[in-house]
């Protein structure tokens, strides 16, 4: 492919400014050079071009019928580099905030939301980083994160947000009705990788409930909810399961809670330095949760 064969980009700029303000003085004035300096930059355009692109008349100029021509396409070409520079200045412009979550409430409450968060608050680029890990806020190292316990958080404030509760949860194609059923059903069980007083086991569960006979101990294990959602899903037993996670999944019919008791478990918080007032990024992020919070338990 050839190279472009064109004059210099400033007497290209000397020249459309020239001709839509139809004055050397006021493109000079736009362009923050001297009128001697447009009249420069035009005479090197027309001797490049060998032709004349103004009819130089007294306190005005006039285009010719060459520089009638080259006008509306200098135009639209400055009005185009314009507009993808101003998008390109406005896209760098664009504020972030990251929000660290564990994987299982990113992959569960989280994600089917971010739309909802990006037609609330345009001007900000949500990030989202799952880990099971606590980050350091305190470090920069996300703005904001959501943390399940009971805290103390120190040098964090700390919204609460939902108070958990586990329940038995299957698919509708099991046909699961009563408590005693799960004796015939296997059992889904997930390993927490931190275990504390509220943490939630089939044991447990049974207690409550009053049931004998069930094998407690036996079934299918996973490190993480997310998976036991799914083999929930797929008929692949009962699982004891956060019911905050599986909100929509019973709201689909994808799962259902045929029976109690639930378990209470803790709470999912939001946390974010106190370092005095929150950012504008972090004040939507917070403003965003709980108006989601509040339209789906009110």
């Amino acid at each position: 492919m050839n190279p472009r064969r064109l004059p210099p980009l400033g007497a290209l700029r000397a020249f459309e400014a020239a001709a839509r303000l139809a004055s050397f003085k006021r493109a000079a004035d736009e362009l923050a050079v001297t009128p001697t300096a447009i009249s420069h930059q035009i005479r090197l355009l027309e001797e490049y071009l060998g032709v004349r692109l103004f009819e130089r008349r007294t306190r005005q100029v006039a285009l010719t019928a060459d520089a009638l021509r080259l006008y509306p396409v200098l135009r639209e070409g400055f009005d185009a580099f314009a507009a993808a520079i101003a998008a390109i200045a406005a896209r760098r412009a664009r504020r972030a905030i990251t929000l660290s979550a564990t994987v299982s409430f990113t992959a569960k409450w989280l994600v089917p939301r971010v739309a909802a968060f990006r037609a609330a608050y345009p001007e900000f680029d949500l990030r989202l980083h799952a880990s099971d890990d606590p980050v350091d806020l305190l470090a920069g190292v996300a703005d904001a994160a959501i943390r399940y316990g009971q805290g103390p958080y120190p040098g964090l404030v700390c919204l609460p947000l939902i108070e958990d509760r586990f329940a038995p949860v299957c698919s509708p194609r099991l046909g699961l009705h009563a408590p005693q059923d799960l004796r015939a059903l296997p059992l889904l069980h997930v390993e927490w990788r931190h275990p504390a007083a509220r943490t939630p086991s089939w044991r447990g569960w049974c207690e409550r409930a009053g049931l004998q006979g069930v094998a407690v101990d036996a079934g299918l294990r996973f490190t993480d909810d997310s998976h036991a959602i799914q083999a929930a899903i797929a008929g692949q037993g009962v699982a004891l399961l956060s019911l905050s996670l599986v909100a929509d999944d019973l709201a689909s019919g994808l799962l259902v809670q045929p029976f109690g008791p639930t378990l209470e478990g803790y709470r999912h918080n939001l946390v974010y330095a106190d370092n005095g007032p929150p950012s504008a990024e972090v004040a939507a992020l917070r403003d965003w949760l709980l108006a989601q919070i509040a339209g789906e338990t009110g």
